[in-house]
C-alpha cells in the first residue's frame, strides 16, 4: 500500500509540473512581448510573436518532461525485473 501511495504522489507531481511549465512559459513569453511592445511601440506584433514563442517553449518543456518520465518508468521496470 505505501508503494501505491508513493507512486500516486510521484504521478501527481509529474502532472502538476507539466501544467505549471506550460502556463509559466506561455506567461513569460506574453509578458516579454507586452513590455517590449510598450517600450518599442510595436503593438501588437511583439506580443503575438513572444506569445507564440512561449507556447512553443511550453510544448517543448512538456515533451522533455514526458521523455524524462518515460525513461524513468522504463528504468524502474528494468530494475523490478532484475530484483525478482
Amino acid at each position: 500500500m505505501p508503494e501505491d501511495r508513493s507512486r500516486l504522489i510521484r504521478n501527481l507531481g509529474f502532472l502538476s509540473s507539466v501544467g505549471i511549465s506550460m502556463v509559466a512559459a506561455t506567461f513569460i513569453g506574453l509578458a516579454m512581448g507586452y513590455y517590449l511592445d510598450r517600450w518599442l511601440g510595436t503593438t501588437p506584433w511583439l506580443t503575438l510573436i513572444f506569445l507564440l514563442f512561449g507556447i512553443i517553449a511550453g510544448f517543448r518543456n512538456i515533451f522533455i518532461l514526458t521523455q524524462r518520465e518515460l525513461r524513468r518508468q522504463e528504468d524502474e521496470k528494468q530494475d523490478d525485473g532484475k530484483g525478482s
